[in-house]
């Protein structure tokens, strides 16, 4: 039981370190959290403009895009990576940026003129999904690790 317990705190204090000096394995954590909202968020915005392909924002006329919330999610997202250094603003920022990331990847198809029901179109949804995933896989284990320890569930 004590063994357990200082092998926790040990592994805490190796990932808090890391955090906060920033050694580059912190990166290889942060990689999870950026997956999970660009998965969520490529996928979800792919399946919404399939199924509501004339439901969007038009401002003086003009269609606006949603790469441009993706753009300012992203710009949002690098100036609070700048002002903040706690682990949790880590973890939250890093959403935030996979989050941004989804929005914009998803209508880098629309720049390289291609349209949803050509077959390149699906070739690209296909190779971001496959990389976002294997990212995903990748980072698995260190991210769910850093989430436990920023966030600790306990058992009832």
């Amino acid at each position: 039981m004590f063994l357990e317990f200082f092998s926790k705190i040990t592994r805490e204090k190796i990932i808090i370190k890391k955090i906060k000096t920033q050694k580059p394995g912190l990166y290889f954590y942060l990689i999870f959290p950026i997956a999970i909202s660009f998965l969520l968020t490529f996928g979800f915005s792919r399946l919404f403009s399939h199924l509501f392909p004339n439901l969007f924002l038009v401002v003086s006329g003009v269609h606006v895009h949603h790469f441009a919330y993706g753009f300012l999610v992203l710009a949002v997202s690098g100036y609070l990576a700048l002002l903040f250094d706690e682990p949790k603003a880590k973890y939250f920022i890093s959403l935030l940026y996979g989050f941004g990331l989804g929005l914009a990847l998803d209508e880098f198809g629309m720049w390289l003129r291609l349209r949803d029901d050509e077959p390149v179109r699906w070739g690209y949804d296909g190779f971001l999904i496959f990389f976002g995933i294997i990212f995903l896989i990748i980072s698995a284990k260190p991210g769910i690790k850093m989430l436990k320890i920023l966030w600790p569930f306990k058992k009832a």
